[in-house]
């Protein structure tokens, strides 16, 4: 049997909780802890008895965290309602390097999340300097959600050396493309996402540094 999420790439619990959750793979993992309050989107997405109108007003909130309208969305899904389709939410470039794995994640509300090969880790929510950099990476990448289609099977297991993985959290499922470094950079299609990528990795680091 193929390996299967969540997957430990890092040598810190932190570090592999953080980016398992980048993903999505496991909805259960962000609602309440037992004896805690559950937030109105927790109660949604926890409900036994689905409230689908609940969900779909839940999936459409763009005040909300971009991971959550997509859990709204495969809530859905997994009912068998039917979705919108090619509706972005998430972004997630990995890049395995000599000391491990990056990963940096950006969401649709602005979100943005950096696991450092090293283990490291930097969440921004709410951040000005992000957003015009997150709708960058956005809009680089529409077009090739509308260019591939979802993924049916588990999400696969972190990239080889020398490839990059862009993974996409999408209304209708999770859509990815992958392939060596030096090729995804001189793709026409992949090129410019990289390089949104690149520019706000490189915030990210510039206001951890201060």
């Amino acid at each position: 049997m193929p390996p299967h999420p969540p997957y430990f790439p890092y040598p810190s619990e932190v570090a592999n909780t953080i980016y398992n959750l980048l993903f999505c793979d496991d909805a259960s993992a962000f609602l309440a802890r037992s004896g805690e309050e559950p937030a109105p989107w927790q109660a949604t997405l926890a409900s036994a008895l689905p409230d689908l109108q609940a969900l779909r007003t839940l999936a459409a909130d763009e005040s909300q965290d971009g991971r959550i309208r997509y859990l709204a969305y495969q809530k859905l899904r997994y009912l068998g309602e039917s979705v919108s389709s090619r509706q972005l939410f998430g972004v997630i470039i990995e890049v395995p390097l000599a000391g491990g794995l990056d990963t940096l994640a950006a969401y649709s509300d602005g979100g943005v999340r950096y696991v450092n090969q090293s283990g490291r880790i930097s969440v921004l929510d709410d951040a000005p300097a992000m957003a015009r950099l997150v709708q960058g990476l956005f809009a680089m990448s529409q077009p090739v959600v509308n260019a591939i289609g979802p993924w049916k099977e588990a999400r696969r297991a972190p990239p080889e050396r020398d490839n990059i993985r862009l993974t996409f959290l999408v209304s209708d499922g999770l859509y990815f493309g992958e392939g060596p470094m030096n090729v995804m950079q001189r793709e026409p299609m992949a090129a410019p996402i990289i390089q949104r990528a690149t520019e706000l990795l490189q915030a990210v680091v510039a206001i951890g540094a201060r």
